[in-house]
């Protein structure tokens, strides 16, 4: 995967400071030796710094270069306390409360990256989804202009005839369960973003519908439709068509015989589907069914990288995915996210 390989380099030429709030998962431990070794970034572990070494020693892995922070009784707790009260000052947050939150590796994370102690943050490896937003939602703002916060995977189908050398970007896969028109016209441009920032391909959008060109008629069709006009309005320049159903946007045969002169049709190599449960049950299929590499989610239109992974997510994914972070947190810093 040549495209993985070109973001590992940029990754490892411009090294930030990931935190890791669950510092002693195993998954987590043997991610961190290798992104280490690899120089990939440079880590910040949460949890009891005795403990996380006993682990880690445990079970053979290196982590003597990572920074070990115990949230409960580091000396920077106070300053985020008072950090956190200013951020939710709307909301009433005591200093009390804060500091008692703060005990919690989940809300001690994006607290860091607010304060400028770190660029980015990824979780997931034994914490649910649900957890990991809602604390970082309460710190992590959205993007100026943005109203829908929204998840990407990278897929790698090992098939270079789809997408951009075999990569190709679904969403929503991770937030929003049923996307508004504008939602979705947000998530088409956002996800075209993270498309040229990560994978560095010029994105063709799909927008995905059981219908194509009018073939069918239904309220669900409509929001696509919608979307899309949307999008053509707030970014003309961007490649995208819809809607399309899946296999007109990316076989070039089908393409051919039912949207004909379409820039996109055949050849997306970004997918936006119309709704969580079909975002969802798609990049699994793909991902169980085909083998395809599934990368992410890549969280999008925040003011800074907070990633999760699933529970289920693998080594090789976690090391990926500081990876992808890291490169949020390059592609933030010249505003190009």
């Amino acid at each position: 995967m040549e495209l993985l390989k070109r973001a590992y380099i940029l990754a490892q030429r411009n090294k930030k400071r990931i935190v890791l709030p669950e510092g002693d998962d195993l998954k987590i431990l043997r991610a961190a030796d290798i992104v280490l070794k690899e120089q990939i970034a440079n880590l910040i572990m949460l949890g009891d710094p005795d403990k996380i070494r006993e682990t880690a020693q445990s079970i053979g892995v290196e982590i003597d270069k990572a920074e070990l922070i115990n949230p409960a009784v580091d000396e920077r707790k106070e300053r985020y306390a008072e950090i956190m009260v200013k951020a939710r000052e709307d909301k009433g947050l005591s200093k009390e409360d804060a500091c008692h939150l703060l005990n919690d590796p989940l809300y001690f994370a994006p607290v860091m990256v607010l304060a400028g102690d770190a660029d980015g943050v990824l979780a997931g490896a034994h914490h649910l989804t649900g957890e990991i937003l809602r604390s970082a939602f309460q710190f992590i703002k959205k993007q100026p202009g943005i109203s829908a916060v929204s998840g990407a995977f990278l897929m790698f189908v090992n098939d270079p005839h789809f997408g951009h050398e075999g990569f190709l970007v679904f969403a929503d896969c991770s937030v929003i369960p049923e996307p508004t028109p504008h939602q979705l016209a947000e998530i088409a441009i956002q996800t075209a973003k993270t498309t040229r920032a990560i994978l560095g391909a010029e994105p063709r959008v799909a927008m995905l519908s059981f219908s194509t060109k009018g073939s069918a008629s239904h309220p669900l069709v409509d929001k696509v439709v919608e979307a899309t006009r949307l999008v053509r309005d707030m970014e003309p320049e961007l490649k995208i068509d819809g809607e399309l159903q899946l296999e007109v946007a990316i076989m070039p045969d089908v393409a051919q015989q039912i949207a004909p002169g379409s820039e996109v049709a055949g050849r997306a190599n970004v997918l936006i589907f119309p709704g969580l449960e079909s975002a969802n049950i798609g990049y699994n299929l793909v991902h169980r069914l085909a083998k395809a590499e599934a990368i992410g989610p890549i969280l999008q239109g925040l003011t800074a990288p907070i990633n999760h992974v699933s529970r289920g997510c693998t080594v090789s994914q976690l090391v990926n995915m500081v990876a992808v972070t890291s490169i949020q947190a390059i592609m933030m810093s010249q505003n190009i996210l």
